[in-house]
């Protein structure tokens, strides 16, 4: 899926007047709800959404945390 944030489109506005996005997203499949997180994600965090950052796994540590 190919995406483009239209930053045009959005503006504030109150409770009263919102728009139907909840009706939108119903209309969307799972696949496609997650694409568009995943993106708004790559905006949001600055990152290459074909070249995510990797999660660092050194931190975890296997074993018995009480020690």
């Amino acid at each position: 899926m190919d995406f483009k944030l239209d930053r045009t489109s959005f503006r504030a506005t109150s409770h009263e007047k919102k728009g139907n996005d909840f009706e939108y997203w119903k209309t969307k499949s799972d696949a496609e709800k997650l694409a568009a997180a995943f993106y708004l994600n790559s905006v949001a965090y600055n990152f290459d959404i074909n070249n995510p950052p990797r999660m660092d796994k050194t931190i975890f540590r296997i074993g018995n945390t009480n020690a």
